[in-house]
């Protein structure tokens, strides 16, 4: 039997069938005790579990009869993050949890058929937090509704819940290859070449925008208390029901992405096909319905017929490829556009550091400023590839990338926008033009904590800031010593946060 995954919000009314269903899946999983592997809070804990947090937010007690060492070794703390093993790990994740969701629906009696949905927030007017999950009550008014969770604070921290449509994006759509690079460059629509990575460091395009800022958005956190809303962090966001659909919605659009006619495919690497076992680490490992276990690899993921499910809706909301919007940008007519594109695609992971600033950064309420010395050399570099495009026979420009580096801290429901040579005392608001990108800190407490071998490093965050150097070059402003860039916390930034960034650079990739 193929299963459809459906669009939350078009499934008809506040509480659909498939919604309905799954309320009373996610209610039958809910009362399974923690160490029962097809339990709620167990799948939770197979994402990431801090049980100290767990116990501040109420999630685990001392009645609790903790999991085998055997089941937590095989099962906990597996999620992939920072690693190109992201979208797959979290594909088998979702597929295995809709197994269990749906043995739970139909030993109640339900159809057979359920399927997860998922929240696409990036369609006109269904970015608000769909109602079934808003609501105390179920439909009949009874109040313990198991979609509805206290700890979901959304963007502004007062508990209304939606996308701010303004922070997320889908530029990495268009980002040309799977696996980037890890030494200030692209870092790849789905990540950096790592092995098993439960909390690695530098986030893929797709990671970052909109899986990481949905997470943030979504659960802000308690103003009162400074504990992240459930969302916010990874040791906590698969207690959130709305987790699922979230994650549904990242896996279609890895499935928009190989779809789009551009020509993207997954990694053929042995090491990413035959996952992390490949190079001695970890398996991918999930329990599944009647006391069974489910072992699986990345390159099994990459076939949907193959995993027996599909999506309602996989069309691009990219027509035009972003190569050729950026060459149209810079002054090439839309045909030679087009043909330039098709053969500018080779991956380039030639990079170099265009410039960086002295010193590390706090990041506290108020915006954080700090300046860019340029390499004079580096700079005439992308200078001359954006001089060539007006030639006969241009080459391709170098995209430039804004990375912050080493950021750490113990909050991780912080976001902000970043900006690039925004003018002083101006609103940022009125500048989208220098808008180098909006981030979210999900998973750096994580990365910031000494834990079990994990963590200490801080998480490096990677922007395109291709389109403000392009912006700078047609103005005939990019003659600078010095780029300027501008922090604004979305929200204010708790005292005991302690967010740091060890220093800001930009880096060129090209030939």
């Amino acid at each position: 039997m193929a299963f459809v995954r459906k669009n939350v919000w078009e499934l008809g009314g506040d509480w659909p069938e498939p919604i309905l269903w799954y309320a009373r899946g996610v209610k039958a999983m809910k009362a399974r005790p923690l160490n029962e592997p097809t339990a709620w809070r167990f799948f939770a804990a197979i994402h990431g579990i801090d049980q100290q947090l767990w116990g501040q937010l109420g999630y685990l007690s001392a009645a609790d009869t903790l999991p085998s060492n055997a089941d937590i070794q095989t099962y906990w703390s597996q999620c992939q993050h920072g690693s190109w093993y992201f979208l797959p790990w979290h594909r088998g994740y979702l597929i295995a949890f809709e197994a269990v969701v749906r043995d739970a629906v139909t030993k109640l009696g339900g159809p057979a058929d359920w399927a997860l949905p998922y929240w696409n927030y990036f369609k006109p007017n269904e970015n608000p937090l769909p109602a079934a999950f808003a609501s105390r009550d179920w439909p009949d008014g009874t109040g313990d509704n198991p979609l509805f969770v206290a700890e979901r604070y959304g963007p502004n921290n007062d508990g209304n819940v939606s996308v701010d449509l303004d922070q997320v994006n889908l530029t990495a759509l268009g980002d040309p290859v799977f696996t980037g690079a890890a030494n200030g460059g692209d870092p790849g629509f789905g990540g950096v070449d790592t092995g098993f990575s439960h909390a690695g460091q530098v986030h893929g395009a797709l990671e970052t925008q909109p899986h990481d800022l949905v997470h943030g958005l979504v659960g802000g956190g308690d103003p009162q208390s400074n504990l992240p809303g459930l969302m916010s962090d990874p040791d906590t966001a698969g207690l959130d029901p709305i987790f699922w659909l979230h994650h549904g919605n990242i896996d279609r659009l890895w499935e928009v992405w190989r779809d789009n006619s551009s020509g993207h495919a997954d990694p053929s690497d042995p090491n990413w096909v035959q996952g992390p076992t490949a190079v001695g680490s970890r398996a991918f490992v999930l329990p599944m319905p009647g006391g069974n276990s489910w072992t699986y690899t990345p390159g099994e993921m990459s076939n949907l017929a193959t995993l027996g499910y599909s999506y309602d809706d996989l069309s691009s909301p990219q027509a035009t490829t972003q190569v050729a919007l950026r060459m149209q940008r810079l002054g090439m007519s839309s045909a030679k556009a087009q043909s330039f594109a098709r053969i500018a695609m080779p991956e380039r992971k030639n990079v170099e550091l265009l410039g960086a600033n002295t010193g590390s950064l706090r990041v506290v309420d108020g915006e954080v400023k700090t300046s860019l010395a340029l390499d004079p050399a580096v700079q005439r570099k992308v200078t001359q590839k954006l001089e060539s495009i007006a030639g006969v026979a241009p080459t391709p420009p170098d995209r430039v990338f804004l990375n912050l580096e080493n950021v750490r801290g113990l909050y991780d429901a912080v976001a902000f926008n970043v900006y690039v040579n925004l003018p002083d005392d101006e609103n940022p608001a009125k500048h989208p033009d220098v808008l180098a990108g909006s981030l979210a800190l999900f998973g750096v407490r994580k990365a910031t904590v000494v834990s079990g071998g994990q963590g200490g490093d801080g998480l490096t965050f990677v922007l395109d800031i291709t389109h403000v150097i392009d912006a700078l070059h047609l103005a005939g402003a990019f003659n600078l010593a010095k780029l300027q860039v501008r922090l604004a916390p979305l929200k204010p930034v708790p005292e005991g946060a302690q967010i740091s960034i060890g220093r800001v650079s930009v880096y060129r990739q090209g030939s």
